[in-house]
């Protein structure tokens, strides 16, 4: 059976009161719990089915001031192809402007493109241009819209503002997907990152996503663990699955891993696929790539063997 939440948005006070109504986080708690997650070991077989899965979790992303069409077009290829036999990665993530480029290179793959949009990293804009950004970013084809909160407004507790923010975002999304950016190293506590996830979880995000990965710290397990407990008290509540997405810092194959399991372990099996976890990064895939190597061959394949992100 499940719960409307339709209320809770009625009014500035009611979102503030269930809010603040949720359960704290034992911050401690939460810190030993993604620390012992993150001590188990993964060998032979097993590895080498996480990695692959990892691979196709991955949103390749270049999110730079000097970004141009050459090097998205390298990316997507890619993207399509990692090389070695390695599945293809979920999707890429680029800027508004080079959407179109990145949809026409990956067009009939199977990759998804994504587009941070709202005035992406600091979200710092009228919600006039954010919507626009958003509708301007679909039109060029993306899949998917990864969309910054306002911070500042969160903060100071006005909570409806956000609120509104996102439901005029994701109407823009028409059928793209949302992700909704937290920016977790903004959020000062663990408390704060709880209530984010259940106010853009309301809002109607497909998707959470921790960071931009311009503000550190970024994706951190403790942070991950949390809000892959929201969304699976989200699903417990209303029957819908939203997905996760940590994203910045995470740059290793042990990185990656250590969140696969965290998602087994939190959140349970229904996230591991590439529709409800996903990982954003630039440098992650050439390291997952190494180890596939290493694993199917024995010998360690370094850097060079691969190209740059």
């Amino acid at each position: 059976m499940t719960t409307s939440l339709a209320d809770v948005a009625a009014s500035a006070t009611t979102l503030r009161a269930f809010l603040h109504g949720l359960p704290g986080v034992d911050r401690v708690g939460a810190d030993q719990r993604a620390a012992m997650l993150g001590t188990r070991s993964i060998k032979t077989t097993a590895k080498a089915q996480a990695i692959d899965l990892a691979i196709s979790m991955v949103d390749l992303t270049t999110l730079e001031g000097a970004d141009t069409h050459g090097k998205v077009r390298a990316m997507c290829t890619k993207a399509m192809r990692p090389g070695g036999g390695a599945p293809r990665v979920a999707a890429v993530c680029v800027y508004p402007d080079l959407v179109a480029v990145a949809a026409e290179t990956v067009k009939g793959s199977g990759v998804k493109v994504a587009s941070v949009a709202t005035a992406f990293p600091s979200g710092r804009s009228s919600l006039e241009v954010k919507v626009s950004d958003t509708a301007l970013a679909v039109a060029a084809g993306a899949d998917e819209i990864d969309m910054v909160i306002d911070r500042g407004a969160f903060l100071e507790g006005h909570y409806l503002k956000v609120f509104e923010e996102i439901v005029a975002v994701k109407a823009a999304c028409g059928q793209a997907h949302l992700k909704v950016i937290l920016e977790t190293g903004e959020l000062a506590t663990y408390d704060n990152v709880r209530r984010a996830s259940w106010l853009a979880m309301i809002a109607g995000a497909d998707f959470i996503k921790t960071s931009t990965g311009k503000v550190a710290p970024a994706a951190t397990l403790p942070v991950t663990l949390i809000m892959l407990e929201a969304v699976r008290d989200f699903r417990d509540a209303t029957g819908r699955q939203v997905g996760v997405k940590p994203a910045g810092g995470i740059r290793t194959t042990k990185d990656a891993i250590k969140n696969l399991v965290l998602v087994n372990e939190t959140a349970g099996a229904d996230w591991l696929t590439p529709e409800w976890f996903r990982l954003g990064a630039s440098s992650l895939l050439n390291d997952l790539l190494m180890q596939r190597e290493k694993l199917a061959t024995g010998r360690y394949a370094g850097p060079d063997y691969f190209t740059l992100d």
